[in-house]
């Protein structure tokens, strides 16, 4: 059955909270923490790669503080971390943006001109945002086969990502058909950066100014192609706390210490169930985010090696998880609804 909860109210900050724009602030598991579970999960999580893969960071984050924290061997909070598909969430935050900017606008055509003669010309934002453009793309990182991801991202689309997936074929008409695509956030990151008129270094300065600098986040790489377009898809490096300060955002509905970076209804929109969304998926999805990880009502960013940034509000909870587990991804997830289960 296709994921249809409902939305669940996100938690306000902590009045006596500080907000981590500087620093996490650090407290203590709460009395409603199942402790002993918890640590058996951190232990198995970093001493069993035959389980879960390689851990490489657990950061939990829960009312606004930081309760538990562990790094596998040779990695640290200020080592940073690849993104991989967490990036599409970033994308989506930085849409967000650029449409309360005027800039942007969902539900028009996008008005590419290698559109313009056959069905593709009805493509909208909204249906890219929502993995349900009908454009064929095979999502596969395994090089067996095709796999439009590899040959985009370290082919022969490398130089140029958003042109590889702008020149793909109509296989559905547009909002019918949903199927998760890399290629499909790359003509996003073209389309955001023509709306904003930006080369590759005014795209970069607008990601910092507008997003990174006013939450803290320091440590982001985002990665460009040589055609000078971010690739959203797959590349912003961050520390795992850098990673929690962006979750963070999105948990608190777009708000930072007074601050409405994004509009609530924009947080609403990454976590509003897609109705075509096949019901084998094991997760639901909105706009560029997962839906229903840990439960209902929770939301996540998912990263192709086992990165994760997973949102319960119900219990205002963060989990960043890092790593390298490529054939123990269902194993993970379980992994994570169970830490999630612990509080």
């Amino acid at each position: 059955m296709a994921y249809t909860e409902p939305l669940i109210d996100l938690p306000s900050h902590p009045k006596d909270t500080a907000w981590p724009t500087e620093a996490w602030p650090e407290g203590k598991l709460g009395a409603g923490v199942d402790a002993a579970p918890l640590d058996q999960l951190i232990m198995r999580a970093l001493s069993n790669p035959d389980d879960l893969g390689e851990t490489h960071a657990v950061l939990v984050i829960q009312g606004g503080q930081i309760v538990c924290e562990a790094y596998g061997e040779g990695f640290g909070p200020e080592k940073t971390y690849p993104s991989w598909s967490m990036a599409k969430s970033i994308t989506h935050a930085l849409v967000g943006m650029a449409i309360a900017d005027g800039k942007m606008t969902l539900e028009a055509p996008v008005g590419l001109p290698e559109w313009q003669g056959d069905g593709r010309r009805e493509i909208t934002l909204q249906h890219l945002l929502q993995m349900a453009s009908g454009l064929r793309f095979r999502e596969d990182y395994v090089d067996a086969g095709v796999s439009d991801t590899i040959e985009m991202l370290f082919g022969p689309g490398k130089p140029d990502v958003a042109q590889y997936a702008i020149d793909q074929v109509l296989e559905h008409p547009p909002g019918t058909f949903w199927s998760y695509s890399s290629g499909t956030t790359n003509i996003i990151c073209r389309l955001l950066a023509d709306a904003l008129g930006l080369d590759c270094d005014g795209m970069e300065a607008f990601m910092r100014a507008r997003l990174f600098a006013p939450v803290g986040m320091r440590s982001p790489l985002p990665k460009f192609d040589e055609a000078g377009t971010f690739i959203g898809s797959s590349f912003c490096y961050c520390t795992a706390r850098d990673f929690a300060r962006f979750g963070l955002l999105y948990l608190r509905g777009g708000q930072w210490d007074g601050a409405q970076l994004l509009s609530p209804a924009w947080v609403d929109h990454a976590r509003t169930p897609l109705a075509c969304v096949p019901e084998d998926e094991p997760m639901g999805y909105g706009g560029h985010w997962w839906l229903g990880l840990a439960g209902p009502g929770s939301f996540s960013a998912n990263g192709y090696q086992g990165q994760y940034i997973v949102l319960v509000p119900e219990k205002d909870l963060i989990i960043v998880r890092h790593g390298a587990s490529e054939d123990q991804k269902d194993n993970v997830r379980d992994w994570l609804a169970a830490l999630a289960a612990c509080f």
